[in-house]
């Protein structure tokens, strides 16, 4: 009598604790961007995750130490583009330009997060003020990047503490913006959102650098 041979069903692998806290962010990023701070809850982000509500607070302790890591996650990684883009050797309108397009290419790769970090949608004072202190907190770090580089000094080396913050808000302000824009009107192609943002930037920036600015005696 011949016996058949049995295929044992193939072991799953688990999943380590570092993946799956980043399946939980993901989700997370996703839900908060979508719907805001407020209307999201823990269960639906362990659903989405495809956990149960324990193994999210396993992770993290609440969901406002959960979203306040989402902050600090996506700030970073934008940081980290202009890291790696604003130095060098090239000439700084080369150099800029790049981390512009990088600095969308990341908001296109990661929708939920461009979404999540410029549209305030919390509707709780509490996390607003929180989330107004992890930007300020990524903001005190980009700004050396301005100061640091003797082409960026050539524009921005006149300004300096709160004239150096607003310059950079404006910056922050016309992107942010621009990104939001985009997000509603992905036909349009990076290149191009790329060009508007440079053009609305880079021509300030240059006139500045050769010793141009406005004056409020000049509109009289």
């Amino acid at each position: 009598m011949s016996t058949a041979k049995t295929k044992s069903a193939p072991s799953r692998k688990r999943m380590s604790a570092a993946a799956r806290r980043d399946v939980i962010e993901g989700a997370a990023t996703e839900l908060f961007a979508e719907r805001g701070y407020y209307a999201t809850s823990i269960d639906e982000i362990a659903n989405r995750s495809g956990v149960s509500p324990p193994v999210v607070y396993d992770h993290f302790e609440s969901k406002q130490d959960l979203y306040r890591r989402l902050l600090e996650r996506h700030f970073a990684e934008l940081r980290q583009v202009w890291r790696e883009h604003l130095p060098g050797e090239a000439p700084a309108e080369h150099r800029i330009a790049h981390a512009i397009d990088a600095w969308f290419a990341y908001v296109e790769v990661h929708p939920f997060a461009g979404r999540m970090l410029f549209r305030d949608t919390t509707g709780d004072p509490t996390i607003a003020a929180m989330h107004a202190q992890v930007a300020a907190e990524s903001r005190a770090e980009v700004l050396p990047l301005l100061t640091g580089d003797p082409d960026m000094e050539g524009m921005v080396g006149r300004l300096s503490g709160t004239g150096l913050e607003m310059a950079w808000i404006v910056m922050r302000g016309a992107l942010q913006g621009l990104a939001m824009w985009w997000n509603e009107h992905p036909e349009v192609p990076r290149e191009q959102v790329v060009a508007t943002a440079m053009s609305s930037l880079w021509i300030g920036f240059e006139r500045l650098s050769q010793g141009e600015g406005w004056r409020p005696d000049s509109a009289r």
